[in-house]
């Protein structure tokens, strides 16, 4: 096959994918912007003399728990290093998410469904598909660039740190959308290409910014694609060279998945997916929903122990933290008298970050009930002697319970390095703050819940609770919000269990939103069409 006929009717085919997918870009074209662009306007109303830009740095730059998120922080005195530090890795790490779901959506997404093979039915060469879904990740990243670098100069942003910011979003997306094409090629299905390829990105992003925390050689910047990225320095040192290295990654990864394609077979991964057993050995809506999300499950499980032993080795420095900057009290504890009461918090802080990750796992479990739905694989067992409630109860439960699980297991290995790192906290202390923390994660799931059940076309609404939860816990208290606002956030009413005196009234409280979002959800479920 010549290389013409291998890619015919690709300009067609993108032409009519654009027009029918292009909304769908838009959450991560105004996510990845508003990151941007509110870095710009609010980093000079609270900070706005010399005297506080410092405190700010200082406290920022010796923090690795931040650092580990959002990257290192080169230059906060001025507007456009903050906005580097705060939205490169995260915008990055959002545009590249959205990449790698286009990608799978467009590719094995289309086999799964059996639209590619209507589409094949057409002039359509073997790489038309693949070259469709990857150009449009493509255009996807562009327009995240593209809008956030104008919206952040018309913002008062300056013009190249500002562009070299959006260039690295754009160069992030471009990159894991190679990635996505090899996974796409690699899976079984879609679900099982996009879970290789947002693995591959997670990996990657812990990775960038614990060796960033630790101070590690400057040599393990280069073997990261991320680090490359990073090494641009918007506002502070304007690299534009290292995107030329993403770019190169992004065409040889691509041209890689390229030639795979045409080692699988249509609809096949090249690991093909393991024969199940000669009869089923679901009886029950539990057991069933455990069956479909046992593999992910497995795999948060481990993500979590690792998870622990990163924070956890962040608690066991966290005296040395504070010895060398008091201000880091603003963030981790307002009004905190004395250092045992800094370490607590700082330990309440760590534990609700591990939460909101924990709660993505269980809004993702919530999801899935919709892409049963869609998949027509609800309707065969509602047809059954099972009722709607039992059926969505059981799906909720699992949603409810791998989350606790999995704070658990971050629990037991950050207790077990907070109680031999001679900071004042026990190992039950560590364990019954994750414990406390989980009705909060049970809050950001059952808002999921209330969206699946009662509105499923608004699905994107169902992370909501997890978006807020990140910024509002982590960058809530060092801008200034007010304590309403901060409020908001479910983690926000978590008690510090290692304080003299606490209240476990906050945790009522958002039980109670917790059980109102769960009437939404059953109520709307029972009375709504499948799917």
């Amino acid at each position: 096959m010549t290389a013409s006929a291998a890619v015919a009717g690709t300009a067609p085919l993108l032409r009519a994918s654009l027009r029918h997918e292009a909304r769908t870009f838009a959450p991560w074209v105004v996510i990845t912007t508003a990151l941007s662009v509110s870095s710009v306007i609010v980093y000079p109303l609270l900070f706005p003399d010399l005297a506080d830009r410092k405190t700010f740095a200082a406290t920022i730059g010796s923090n690795p728990a931040l650092g580990l998120i959002f990257g290192p922080a080169f230059d906060l005195s001025t507007t456009d290093g903050f906005n580097a530090w705060r939205s490169l890795a995260l915008g990055g790490f959002i545009t590249a998410l959205g990449a790698i779901l286009i990608v799978s959506k467009a590719s094995r997404g289309q086999e799964d469904s059996g639209q590619a093979e209507l589409l094949a039915a057409g002039v359509l060469g073997r790489e038309a598909r693949l070259l469709t879904a990857l150009a449009l990740s493509l255009v996807a990243s562009l327009a995240v660039g593209v809008v956030s670098g104008v919206a952040t100069v018309l913002c008062g942003g300056g013009w190249q740190a500002s562009f070299l910011l959006s260039a690295g979003f754009t160069v992030t997306g471009w990159m894991f959308a190679a990635v996505a094409v090899v996974t796409a090629q690699v899976g079984s299905d879609a679900r099982t290409a996009t879970t290789l390829a947002v693995s591959v990105l997670g990996v990657l992003f812990i990775l960038r910014g614990f060796l960033y925390s630790v101070s590690a050689p400057g040599w393990t910047t280069w073997v990261n694609p991320l680090g490359w990225i990073t090494e641009t320095r918007p506002g502070t040192g304007d690299h534009w060279w290292p995107l030329l290295l993403g770019i190169t990654f992004a065409l040889v990864v691509s041209a890689i998945g390229f030639r795979l394609q045409v080692s699988r077979d249509f609809g096949q991964g090249l690991i093909p997916p393991r024969p199940g057993p000669d009869r089923g050995t679901a009886r029950t809506p539990l057991g069933l929903a455990i069956h479909l999300n046992r593999a992910s499950i497995s795999a948060w499980c481990v993500a979590f122990a690792g998870l622990g032993v990163i924070f956890g080795y962040f608690t066991g420095s966290v005296n040395d933290l504070f010895g060398a900057n008091p201000a880091m009290a603003e963030i981790f504890a307002s009004g905190a008298a004395s250092p045992d009461d800094l370490v607590a918090a700082f330990l309440t802080t760590i534990l609700s970050l591990v939460g909101i990750i924990a709660s993505v796992g269980g809004v993702q479990i919530v999801n899935r009930i919709r892409a049963e739905e869609l998949d027509d694989r609800t309707e065969p067992v509602l047809a059954a002697a099972i009722s709607r409630t039992r059926y969505l109860s059981s799906n909720v439960s699992v949603a409810f319970l791998a989350p606790a699980l999995f704070m658990l297991i971050a629990g037991v290995v950050i207790g077990i390095f907070a109680s031999t790192a001679d900071i004042g906290v026990t190992f039950g202390n560590a364990f019954l703050q994750a414990v406390a923390t989980i009705p909060a994660v049970w809050t950001v799931i059952a808002l999921a819940v209330a969206v699946i059940g009662a509105r499923p076309r608004v699905q994107p609404a169902s992370w909501i609770g997890v978006l807020a939860s990140f910024v509002l816990t982590l960058l809530g208290p060092s801008f200034k919000l007010p304590t309403w606002a901060l409020g908001i956030s479910p983690f926000f009413h978590v008690p510090d269990v290692s304080a003299a005196s606490h209240s476990w009234w906050g945790l009522l409280w958002i039980s109670l939103f917790t059980l109102a979002f769960l009437a939404i959800g059953f109520l709307g479920f029972r009375r709504r069409d499948t799917p």
